[in-house]
């Protein structure tokens, strides 16, 4: 009898198993707290859609170009990324991953985003032009392989690297223009704070904030004349001048001198 009972066992057992290959080939199953699968309803831009159950998704670690908001206009390329999203995967059951963070402060779900095929959306965005890379501490998992993608693209002059508005700036060429604006800047150091989490490109002051320096421990290696790109907001600083907050370390590209 108790052999009778361990075979019943055994053979309920490898059933489950045989259910749980099948619900992985097949995309249903999703392991808790790590990844899961919905279906696209309807995409809003170029990094935002919605899911069949009305759950609002946020592309992690990427921003692309405004879509027009009421009497608010639309950024150049806007409905481009918007289009791109949209032929990626409307209709399609994709995968979330998350990171450290799951949610932002609108409420939305942050997560990379998989098809079925294997095709990483978030990466592709970025790839193609549509898209640059847009991360926040603690959410850094994927950084390093966005920013790559980024370069490549920035390289080839794809898509929003080709337009006046997201071209790389020279940092003797920020104005007052371009204040609130995100913008990619590259330029010299010209100098260096005694503590090390500050410099300059050009007039340009670049800060690492209090509240991030503990990313950059020890602060990063730096040297009078050596490029660099670096990414941010352009902000009004003292007396007229500008600055530009660097929030993670991958906000810090080190060039060639």
């Amino acid at each position: 009898m108790e052999r009778l009972k361990f075979r019943r066992s055994g053979f309920a057992l490898a059933i489950a198993l045989l259910c749980w290959a099948w619900q992985v080939q097949a995309g249903t199953f999703s392991v808790i707290g790590e990844t899961r699968w919905v279906q696209v309803a309807y995409v809003y831009d170029g990094d935002t859609f919605k899911t069949a159950k009305g759950e609002r998704i946020r592309l992690l670690g990427i921003n692309t170009p405004e879509v027009t908001h009421g009497s608010e206009p639309g950024q150049i390329m806007g409905d481009e990324a918007t289009q791109a999203l949209k032929r990626i995967i409307t209709g399609k059951i994709v995968r979330l991953a998350f990171d450290k963070e799951r949610r932002d402060v609108y409420g939305r779900t942050l997560a990379q985003i998989w098809l079925r095929d294997g095709t990483w959306v978030n990466g592709k965005m970025v790839r193609q032009g549509f898209a640059h890379v847009y991360t926040f501490t603690p959410n850094l998992r994927w950084a390093k392989k966005l920013i790559v993608l980024e370069q490549s693209a920035r390289k080839q002059r794809l898509g929003i690297w080709n337009t006046k508005r997201f071209s790389v700036l020279l940092a003797n060429r920020v104005k007052k223009s371009n204040i609130g604006q995100f913008h990619v800047v590259t330029g010299k150091i010209n100098r260096i704070n005694r503590n090390g989490f500050g410099f300059r490109l050009a007039k340009l002051n670049i800060s690492i904030p209090r509240k991030y320096r503990k990313w950059f421990k020890p602060p990063p290696r730096l040297y009078v004349g050596q490029s660099l790109t670096v990414r941010g907001m352009v902000r009004a600083g003292r007396k007229g001048s500008l600055y530009l907050a660097l929030h993670s370390p991958f906000d810090l590209e080190t060039l060639t001198p």
